[in-house]
Order: structure tokens, then C-alpha cells, then sequence
């Protein structure tokens, strides 16, 4: 195991809450009468990206104005919008990290393991969620960033975690990848980098059949974990990624073999 790679929203932090509030926001301020609820965008998020799911869910109720000449002027304009309300409620560090990110990604740092993050979205989004736990300068944690501005091929499909893996100069098979969801875990998988689910409320009911582990978290001695498969493990660190990465990597030799 080489590298750690951390998806963002939902695994980083659980933002999904914060987007929809922001989405609404944005809809109540531009005069749309749409509303999206937790049953709703639940639904709404198997569509990766944020302005793939405005267009999507325009194209549901309007199909006529959503093909339009100016639609994706319109998209544009209101993702942008969005985005600034998802950042008035993000900054500061009112979203906090999930439990183990900050204390895994630090002593990955220590370590000189490299981190790198594979997401979709906007690099606004990044610098308002991850400025607060590790500072403005908190891009030189990270040894290779992929996001909305340099991949705009959404999961599931690999673009992001190759392009991460490329710039890394490391194999995917010598990584561990961080998802919340299945379209997260397709794309990693897709890549060749075995995977730990920690799901959140909006992805848990979805099918992780590929996840080297699904974890309700990673763990902090203030918030420990259950005993993890078999090991009396309270929280993951690097020597537990390193015996499960080597005990997939055998499983996968064996299988093979057979």
C-alpha cells in the first residue's frame, strides 16, 4: 500500500445536507417553485455532479425548456448560486469532518504516505470544506488533487481515479480508495483501487458488494468503532490498511490460482 485516496462529499465530511439546503436556496432565490426533500434527493444523487442533477431534474418536469438554446446557460448560472450558498453554510468550519479523517490523513502526512483526493466537485467546494480542519494551505497536504476542473467525466467512471493515479505515478492496486456510495466504489473499483465504504443516510442502501470494508466511519479514540472483522480494531490506521490491503491482495492471488 503506497497511497490513500479520499472522494470528498460524504466521505470527507457529510455535506450531502448542506448541498440540498443550497440547492433550495438557490432555487427560492432565482423564483423556481422546486423543492427538494431528503426522499427526493436521495433519488437525485445516483446522478453525479451538481449540475447534472439540475439538468436531470429539469429535464423530469420540463423536458421542452431543459433542451432549450439557454439551458445550459441556466444550469450555470444557478449551480453558481448554489455553490455560493453551499460555501456561506460550509465556511468556518461549521461541517465538521467525519470521525477519523483528520487524525488517518495526519498520520498519513507524518508518515509520507501520499493522500490524494478523487472527486467531482468544484474546487470551490474543496477550499470551503477543507480550509477550516487544516488550513489555507491545506492543498500541500495532498500529494495529487482531481476534481470538477480537471476531470469532467462524473463517476462512475474512472476518469478521476486515473487521471489521481497517473499524476501519483502509482498503481491502483497499490492504493486504498475512501467512498461513500456506489457510483464512488464503481468508479475507484474500476481504477483497480480496492476500497473502504463508510456510507452515509442518503447511500446507505446501496450496494457496496465490491468494498474491501464498509465501516459506519474510521474510527477516533473519542469515537471508537465496534470490533472490525475480526480484529480488535477501534480505529483505522495505516499498519490496519496495510493488513487488509496485503490480506485483498492475497485473496486476490489466491482466487486466480483456484
Amino acid at each position: 500500500m503506497e497511497a490513500l485516496i479520499f472522494d470528498v462529499d460524504g466521505t470527507l465530511a457529510d455535506t450531502e445536507a448542506a448541498h440540498r439546503e443550497a440547492f433550495n436556496a438557490a432555487f427560492a432565490e432565482v423564483g423556481l417553485d422546486w423543492h427538494w426533500d431528503e426522499t427526493l434527493y436521495t433519488r437525485l444523487l445516483d446522478v453525479a455532479g451538481g449540475k447534472e442533477r439540475i439538468s436531470h431534474y429539469w429535464r423530469c418536469i420540463e423536458p421542452e425548456e431543459a433542451s432549450g438554446p439557454k439551458a445550459c446557460e441556466t444550469v450555470e448560472a444557478l449551480h453558481a448560486i448554489k455553490t455560493r450558498h453551499y460555501a456561506q453554510r460550509v465556511r468556518g468550519g461549521t461541517l465538521p469532518l467525519r470521525p477519523g479523517v483528520q487524525r488517518l490523513i495526519e498520520e498519513a502526512n507524518q508518515a509520507g504516505v501520499p493522500v490524494a483526493i478523487a472527486t467531482t466537485t468544484t474546487p470551490a467546494n474543496l477550499d470551503v470544506l477543507l480550509s477550516a480542519p487544516f488550513g489555507g494551505d491545506w492543498r500541500k497536504r495532498f500529494a495529487a488533487i482531481g476534481d470538477a476542473s480537471t476531470t469532467p467525466v462524473k463517476k462512475p467512471a474512472p476518469d478521476v481515479y486515473l487521471a489521481v493515479l497517473n499524476e501519483l505515478n502509482i498503481e491502483g492496486s497499490r492504493c486504498v480508495a475512501f467512498e461513500d456510495s456506489e457510483n464512488g466504489l464503481h468508479a475507484a473499483t474500476a481504477a483497480g483501487v480496492p476500497t473502504i465504504v463508510t456510507p452515509t443516510a442518503y447511500t446507505r442502501h446501496h450496494r457496496f458488494d465490491e468494498a474491501l470494508a464498509i465501516l459506519a466511519h474510521l474510527g477516533d479514540p473519542e469515537m471508537p468503532l465496534d470490533v472490525v472483522r475480526g480484529h480488535d480494531c477501534r480505529w483505522i490506521d495505516l499498519p490496519t490498511l496495510r493488513r487488509w490491503h496485503s490480506d485483498a491482495a492475497h485473496a486476490r492471488v489466491h482466487a486466480h490460482v483456484r
